[in-house]
């Protein structure tokens, strides 16, 4: 038996919470995924796992062995980077994850830059809105937005994106541009919530710093990049982040509006999963991008348009 695949099925199963969610994850059929933790149990002497129709346990013993499991994986992983040479050079793969249209237009000339300039590194770019678990989906970083709860993971601050209120210039000739957010309640309005839920905006008192919530019924509810074309259309107010917006701001298809109640702009970070010596090719990348994408975050986050 293979010890150490095992540990990783194991551990796989754990993290995912079932069999067959280990098994998809790790791309293994669910019979062979549980004979080896079967297996591993067996020369143990001891039962790791308790499993039920609804959801897998550990016992004692496997609390234990799993936290021990962890650390050998690690231990091995590091080993196989070493004698591969990624910590004595930048080299190997690297798997990084950003939101789609700004891991597009801003991450990815980043990253075309520094490829031109490492060609050891080579580096898979997954664009999604999909919030991926680093661990679980084997990924070195991901650009994230928004406040990040607390975690293990090891933070590097790029900076911050506004969030902004905006509507194409023939929609606000046509209804008034408001002067309060709850001005927005008798206004077309674009969502980018789930479908059949009251669209919530959160503003920002400008002489308290106080909240303002603002619940809408949205005319329309879709993803943010066809939120962004139907408000150009002129069908309603949007929300959206400032790198969303800021091309059709920058050319006048779309007008900010509510600035001066504009809420605290969101964190932007890259994240990766916290280990005791990190690979050359994730230190040369953080080196290289963080300060790139702070110049980006810092222009969409200062410039306004010419009054």
């Amino acid at each position: 038996m293979d010890r150490l695949e095992a540990m990783e099925m194991l551990v796989a199963t754990v993290d995912q919470g079932s069999l067959s969610a280990a098994a998809r994850a790790l791309r293994v059929p669910v019979p062979t995924l549980s004979r080896k933790v079967a297996d591993l149990e067996e020369v143990l002497g001891t039962r790791l796992l308790i499993r039920t129709t609804r959801k897998i346990t550990l016992t004692d013993a496997g609390i234990a062995y799993v936290a021990a499991a962890r650390r050998i994986i690690e231990l091995a992983d590091d080993a196989q980077r070493e004698a591969a040479g990624e910590f004595t050079a930048p080299r190997g793969d690297l798997i990084i994850t950003a939101p789609f249209l700004f891991g597009r237009k801003h991450l990815l000339p980043v990253v075309t830059e520094f490829l031109g300039l490492f060609p050891d590194i080579n580096i898979s770019l997954a664009m999604g809105d999909r919030y991926a678990s680093l661990m679980d989906d084997h990924i070195d970083m991901a650009l994230r937005m928004g406040h990040l709860p607390d975690s293990s993971m090891i933070v590097t601050r790029v900076g911050s994106l506004r969030r902004l209120t905006c509507a194409s210039p023939q929609l606000i000739a046509g209804h008034g541009r408001p002067r309060h957010p709850s001005d927005l309640e008798h206004l077309p309005c674009i969502g980018t919530g789930q479908a059949g839920q009251l669209t919530s905006w959160e503003f920002r008192a400008p002489e308290t710093g106080k909240p303002i919530e603002v619940r809408l019924k949205a005319r329309l509810i879709t993803a943010s990049e066809a939120a962004l074309d139907a408000a150009i259309a002129g069908t309603g107010f949007v929300r959206l982040l400032h790198y969303q917006a800021f091309d059709a701001i920058v050319d006048g298809r779309l007008q900010m509006v509510l600035e001066e109640f504009e809420p605290e702009a969101m964190p932007v970070n890259l994240v990766h999963v916290a280990r005791g010596q990190m690979p050359l090719k994730m230190r040369r990348f953080l080196d290289f991008a963080a300060p790139r994408l702070r110049q980006v975050l810092t222009r969409l986050t200062e410039w306004e348009p010419e009054v």
